[in-house]
């Protein structure tokens, strides 16, 4: 059977006693959206923004994966069932036998950690982490639906798209959905 993260699966008894697979859907977790400064403390920890964490108390997500991305310079954050699912994705997609797979594997794993927030919402930032995104003291949070990335704000601010260029680029990628 089936299941993903949007949906429990439960077992219950038919008329025959049999166990039966039944679905019941559960409410999809709030998205993370909009963009939040933040600032370093002197430790190199930083509070996850209220509105953020909520979504990941809502989720029920204790633990948290960052992940330095690997195509800009920024960090990702993950609610934990969001990084699995992409950790699953990327397991069926790759050939453990193959080499080149399992380095793409180590690799794509090396550059991640688990991490907890504190009682007070901070989580701890490596300084190797904050260097890799040019981040001193201010940063800046992005939402991006299930994940949000933490950027150096003048990083974030050179890699922006013109309004113009954004709108071009929304309407080709829609186009692309609905053909």
């Amino acid at each position: 059977m089936w299941c993903n993260s949007n949906i429990f699966c439960i077992f219950a008894p038919n008329f025959k006693g049999n166990s039966i697979p039944r679905t019941e859907y559960r409410l999809i977790m709030s998205t993370f959206v909009g963009n939040i400064d933040g600032r370093l403390d002197e430790k190199g920890r930083i509070f996850v923004p209220a509105a953020y964490r909520k979504i990941l108390a809502e989720a029920d997500s204790k633990r948290i994966v960052m992940r330095r991305d690997t195509d800009n310079e920024c960090l990702m954050f993950y609610p934990e069932h969001i990084w699995n699912e992409k950790v699953e994705t990327l397991r069926a997609a790759l050939d453990e036998w193959n080499p080149e797979d399992q380095l793409i594997l180590m690799q794509f794993m090396a550059d991640a950690e688990y991490m907890e927030m504190d009682g007070q919402g901070r989580i701890l930032l490596q300084k190797k982490n904050l260097e890799t995104i040019g981040a001193q003291q201010d940063v800046l949070f992005v939402g991006m639906l299930n994940r949000f990335a933490l950027w150096a704000p003048e990083t974030f601010a050179a890699k922006r798209l013109s309004q113009t260029e954004l709108a071009a680029r929304l309407r080709a990628k829609m186009a692309k959905r609905n053909d």
